[in-house]
């Protein structure tokens, strides 16, 4: 009888392999074995998980915005998440969303991270309101046993390269600060202000640009192949176009219609001939007013402060004398950025570009439809509140920034088993854009791009090859050592980077 059961434990085994294809019975894989099966048996189920995925541990500490989304975002992806936080209301909150653990407590004790498993995680996640909270956690979870730790921080001096191995022998792994990050987006769209998303690789060898297409554009109506003018030596390409509030893969007999939201990969050479063809064009930015002497705001200011003229609105007086004496040609006023004759009187009908940062979803989107009205060419809000993203760029709003979705795509890469050097997820959508490092005789090596059993949510849009970027055709081979740009839509992020692994 023992022996009956070790068999049919074995037929489970068989039966959930990735050996042998689930087209053939589990009776037709045991005959394979040269073995006689008694039929009347019980199965013993032995639940297997997929050779291919394996779920991290992780333990974010901080449940709020940030925490919250980053959890959601990884039980998605099928990973074991607990959340620490002091606040009960607000793990209530993350525990009716996720699927995830809950422990309420200090994440500096010793005894909450010990409860957490913080000694077999993975990965610990530290995005506390306190700098200083997510130093010490990451500390002392390094010191327990935690593989790798993140830490939010709010000091641009910790990322210097002399401080950042100071951190590390300390037990903090990697540093991320989400508002240099936004405001180092913000002066990269201001510098390229035909595209509502701009996000380059390799230093600019490739970009990847958005734009919404109005109807004098001469592509309207047309194919995708009739907006290529030379195939052979491809310098541009659509790789996704959201419409109706769906993001799509297209194929080449897909046309372009008034309204799409475009997705464009391109190399240096092919971004002007694209602008040509989707009836855009850069404007040069020379007077800005921000709204909002935030982190953002003040980071903004500062990276173009020698570029351009600035105005910047902060409705705290003590918040305008610190900023004033930050600044060698900023201006800085003392006002509401809501009252609309305060913005005439400091000239928004004059500005080239506005930009909304206060601590409000609600204020940054009213400010950036008024300045819109008023004939502000370029607009770009920051939007916290999740819900009003797609509202927002529904109603002319050219930008939107959100410091959840940057937080994710800086975070996101280190739950991979590929070597992923880039992520972002886009805003309004739910497509993402990745750029992995190829492994030697991984699945991408073996043919050419047309010929991969590639995901059908996914496409491959560009390769960086020896400092050059070579927009992907279907005949293109992909090297080892290449970084390849991927854009996906709800894609298994694993199956994905199986090809490159």
């Amino acid at each position: 009888m023992k022996g009956c059961c070790l068999c049919s434990l074995v037929i489970h085994i068989i039966y959930n392999s990735c050996a042998i294809s689930r087209s053939v019975t589990v009776w037709q894989k045991v005959a394979l074995f040269g073995w006689h099966v008694d039929y009347t048996l019980p199965v013993i189920v032995v639940p297997l998980p997929a050779l291919e995925f394996f779920a991290m541990k992780i333990v974010i500490a901080g449940a709020g915005e940030v925490g919250s989304h980053l959890a959601r975002l990884l039980v998605d992806d099928g990973h074991d998440v607990t959340v620490i936080d002091p606040d009960a209301d607000r793990l209530e909150k993350v525990a009716l969303t996720s699927d995830v653990i809950t422990m309420q407590g200090s994440t500096t004790s010793f005894e909450v991270l010990q409860g957490s498993g913080i000694y077999k995680a993975d990965l610990l996640i530290a995005v506390t309101p306190s700098e200083d909270t997510n130093i010490v956690t990451c500390m002392l979870s390094k010191k327990m046993g935690a593989k790798r730790t993140i830490a939010r921080i709010d000091h641009n001096e910790y990322l210097d390269f002399e401080n950042r191995s100071t951190f590390s022998k300390a037990g903090v792994d990697y540093m991320f600060y989400p508002e240099v990050i936004a405001a180092t987006e913000i002066v990269n769209l201001l510098s390229q202000t035909s595209s509502s998303e701009f996000i380059d690789f390799a230093g600019g060898k490739m970009v990847l640009l958005s734009f919404k297409l109005e109807e004098n554009a001469p592509i309207i109506g047309k194919m995708l192949l009739e907006a290529v003018t030379d195939r052979k030596t491809l310098r541009y390409r659509t790789v996704a176009i959201t419409r109706d509030e769906k993001t799509i893969i297209p194929r080449g007999d897909d046309r372009f219609e008034v309204d799409d939201q475009i997705y464009v990969i391109a190399n240096r050479d092919g971004i002007d001939e694209m602008l040509a063809f989707s009836g855009k064009e850069n404007i040069d930015v020379h007077n800005l007013m921000i709204l909002g002497g935030s982190r953002i705001g003040t980071k903004v200011a500062t990276m173009l402060d020698h570029r351009m003229n600035i105005k910047i609105i902060e409705s705290n007086k003590e918040r305008c004398y610190t900023l004033s004496e930050l600044f060698d040609h900023a201006m800085v006023i003392n006002g509401d950025g809501r009252n609309s004759e305060l913005l005439m009187e400091e000239g928004i009908q004059k500005t080239d570009a506005f930009v909304a940062v206060t601590g409000n979803s609600e204020t940054n989107i009213l400010a950036c439809l008024f300045a819109k009205q008023v004939g502000v060419q370029r607009t770009i809000a920051e939007v916290e509140n999740m819900d009003y993203i797609q509202l927002a760029e529904s109603i002319g709003i050219d930008t939107i920034i959100n410091k959840k979705l940057i937080t994710a795509g800086h975070i996101f890469k280190f739950t991979q088993d590929t070597d992923v050097q880039t992520v972002r997820y886009l805003s309004g959508t739910n497509a993402e854009v990745l750029e992995y490092i190829v492994k030697p005789n991984s699945q991408a090596t073996l043919h050419a791009i047309k010929d991969l059993d590639f995901p059908k949510n996914a496409t491959i849009g560009g390769i960086i090859r020896g400092g050059k970027g070579i927009v992907a055709a279907g005949d293109a081979e992909i090297q080892a050592h290449d970084h390849v740009i991927v854009f996906s839509i709800e894609s298994d992020p694993t199956e994905v980077g199986e090809f490159f692994n």
